[in-house]
């Protein structure tokens, strides 16, 4: 079978693709990024499938397998900020949320220890908690990962020790 005929009849089941990406995800959107996901994967990697073989079956395994990926990659993002010993986004929250004049001073305090905060620091820091990995950080930053590293490091330990009177509160009401 050709390229042009595999991709052809990968086009063609895309409603099917779509129906069960929707069993999946429950939302139209995410739905529609899963078969785009998985039409890409499918072109990208049409030498692996083998002709004759079932191709729905070969298209739906692939989404299935995209779909896992992407939950756990997810699922390693939120453990990753749940785990550390960090102060972390939901630790702050939870300090936050139960009184708004505290949670406004807790919020006053992040930002003053941010920018106390040199930008070679507070810049890899930052990206890193909006979830960018180490090689994209230092990529866009033109700097060895290893530096990324570090100063991500050094960013935490300050804002730890900054914001210590946080994580004494936390662990005396847990």
């Amino acid at each position: 079978m050709t390229t042009i005929n595999l991709n052809t009849e990968i086009c063609n089941q895309l409603s099917c693709l779509e129906n069960f990406a929707m069993k999946f995800t429950a939302d139209p959107e995410d739905a529609n990024d899963l078969v785009q996901d998985t039409i890409i994967k499918a072109i990208r990697y049409h030498k692996l499938y083998q002709e004759g073989s079932n191709l729905r079956g070969w298209l739906y395994t692939i989404m299935r397998n995209t779909f896992i990926n992407d939950y756990r990659k997810d699922g390693r993002r939120r453990n990753i900020l749940t785990v550390t010993d960090d102060l972390s986004a939901q630790q702050l929250k939870n300090s936050a949320s139960s009184n708004l004049g505290l949670g406004k001073f807790v919020m006053e305090d992040i930002d003053k220890a941010m920018g106390k905060l040199q930008p070679e620091y507070s810049v890899p820091f930052l990206k890193y908690f909006e979830g960018y990995k180490y090689h994209e950080i230092a990529e866009e930053l033109n700097i060895p990962i290893g530096t990324v590293k570090t100063r991500i490091h050094v960013a935490r330990q300050s804002l730890k020790f900054q914001l210590k009177m946080y994580a004494k509160q936390s662990s005396s009401v847990c």
